[in-house]
């Protein structure tokens, strides 16, 4: 039993120690978004459980007396620490999915409250009878287990019905199935522990499913901060040479290959006159705007953030028609999107098509920003 307890300590070190590498990484970067700080609490999070469950071990191996504080107090930090896991991925979930409102006080309290009542129960019990939750011989019944499940269970819930939501309503797959796999960890991680729990007691099965899952997010976020533009999420210029640079990628036959370029309207004078937090705030309007018209098309695109305030779109249409479609489609969305906003939001957009291997992608670019401004030039003129 020593040198199992000696092999399960060992291994929530490691996991711990490998969390902590991660942790100090993202503090250190200069580009910290929500998600991210949301991302390190569920680190911390998973930190303390792993140094909680090395302390259980060492009770269990008669390192540390068992007796009924350091029994109680573990208990306890166990309840709160898997309610706290669940609690802030589903946190990080809301940042991930951009949920509206979720930084208002009433919504913070909705969130929390499921924690705050059950924790309440359960010293209240404990306070009036302990013996529905810890047995004479020191270990925990069944009464308690239900304690210890009923949090993470509702906040999971929560994530998998909202995770689910967006995944059906979402037309991209890549989306959809990003919207998936985030809605599915937490679940992952549980049937993990319960793996442990059942069958293999003294293997730290939870530790090794949660140290994979982190790792394979936070590779994942890594890529992203490569490829995207932390404001709009859109991919990068650094992504459009990626693209590029793969011919395949530019031509596919019984399509044309056009490239579509975007720019902001007065995109300065709102910067002057609102003040840039609202010129980011359009600048995120157009984007989403680009993302949710493109999206409703079946084919393949590329949508990036060229500079400032322009985009670039690659689409592969069969005809132009579509194309004028689509930017019609992009221009609409934003005049819903702008509809109670104190200054006009609109685009002016050009596109042509990159005809062939003899033709570069850096012409087709000009000469799309050249009807760009052409089209600038006949919209101001029908204001006038």
């Amino acid at each position: 039993m020593h040198s199992f307890a000696v092999y399960y300590i060992e291994s929530n070190i490691v996991c711990m120690l490998v969390f902590g590498i991660l942790l100090i990484h993202n503090y250190f970067n200069i580009d910290r978004q929500e998600k991210q700080i949301k991302f390190d609490h569920v680190l911390i999070a998973f930190m303390l459980y792993f140094l909680v469950d090395c302390f259980w071990a060492a009770i269990v191996a008669e390192i540390i007396p068992k007796n009924r504080f350091t029994v109680v107090t573990n208990v306890f930090l166990i309840y709160v620490l898997m309610a706290a896991i669940t609690y802030f991925w589903l946190q990080y979930v809301l940042a991930y999915e951009q949920v509206p409102n979720r930084g208002k006080p009433k919504f913070k309290f909705a969130v929390l409250f499921p924690f705050i009542l059950s924790t309440a129960a359960l010293i209240l019990n404990y306070l009036i009878a302990p013996d529905m939750l810890i047995d004479k011989n020191l270990d925990t019944l069944p009464f308690y287990n239900i304690y210890l499940v009923t949090v993470p269970y509702i906040y999971m819930a929560a994530i998998l019905f909202y995770t689910i939501r967006k995944a059906i309503g979402e037309e991209n797959p890549a989306e959809k199935r990003k919207h998936i796999f985030i809605g599915f960890f937490p679940l992952i991680v549980i049937v993990g522990g319960i793996i442990q729990m059942l069958f293999f007691p003294y293997i730290p099965i939870f530790c090794f499913t949660c140290l994979i899952l982190m790792l394979i997010f936070y590779i994942q976020s890594i890529e992203l901060r490569i490829s995207l533009d932390p404001l709009t999420n859109l991919n990068n210029r650094g992504q459009l040479n990626r693209y590029i640079s793969q011919s395949s990628s530019l031509h596919q036959d019984g399509h044309l290959t056009i490239v579509i370029m975007i720019d902001i309207d007065n995109f300065k004078e709102i910067n002057d006159t609102y003040g840039h937090a609202e010129g980011d705030n359009a600048l995120i309007i157009v984007s989403e705007s680009i993302k949710k018209s493109v999206n409703k098309h079946n084919m393949p695109s590329f949508i990036g953030r060229y500079g400032g305030d322009e985009f670039i779109i690659i689409i592969y249409p069969v005809t132009r028609g579509e194309t004028d479609q689509l930017i019609n489609e992009i221009r609409n969305e934003i005049d819903v999107r702008v509809k109670d906003m104190d200054y006009p939001l609109s685009i002016s957009a050009g596109y042509d098509e990159l005809t062939g291997k003899e033709d570069s992608f850096q012409s087709c670019i000009q000469r799309a920003d050249r009807k760009l401004y052409q089209d600038k030039h006949l919209r101001k003129n029908r204001l006038k």
